[in-house]
């Protein structure tokens, strides 16, 4: 899918577990799977879209040992996901940390995966990204 769109807040319960926005949950019906994104965010990839970013880590692996560290730690830090019928998802406490997920969490679209964030981190990183598309591409 190439339509996760749009930014939600929602806040970690107890046990750790966040809930999905109604408009995402029928890309995850057969599950998802967590993984450690760039610029400190974590990711929510469908089935389909994560076995994608799987077949290109093993690609970067076979680069030599820098591309095979960072799969490494990909594959090592990623998880799978279940949802409840409340749209309630666990995250690890390593996804957490790496995350620095507590408290409130951002929910992010990002066309092909969801990204989640701590809302002080989303402000400090994407804050610039508004500046860059008011200017425009050239």
């Amino acid at each position: 899918m190439l339509g996760f769109v749009g930014q939600f807040q929602h806040s970690l319960d107890v046990k750790g577990r966040l809930i999905l926005p109604a408009k995402f949950r029928s890309e995850f019906e057969r599950g998802g799977h967590l993984s450690p994104n760039s610029e400190g965010c974590v990711a929510l990839w469908t089935p389909g879209e994560f076995a994608r970013q799987a077949e290109e880590y093993l690609a970067e692996s076979r680069s030599g040992e820098q591309g095979r560290q960072h799969a490494r730690y990909w594959a090592a830090n990623s998880s799978d996901v279940e949802f409840d019928k409340q749209g309630r998802f666990a995250l690890p406490v390593a996804i957490r940390n790496f995350g620095q997920l507590e408290g409130e969490v951002l929910i992010v679209g990002m066309l092909d995966h969801v990204e989640l964030w701590n809302p002080p981190t989303y402000e400090e990183k994407v804050n610039s990204a508004e500046e860059i598309f008011k200017r425009g591409s050239n």
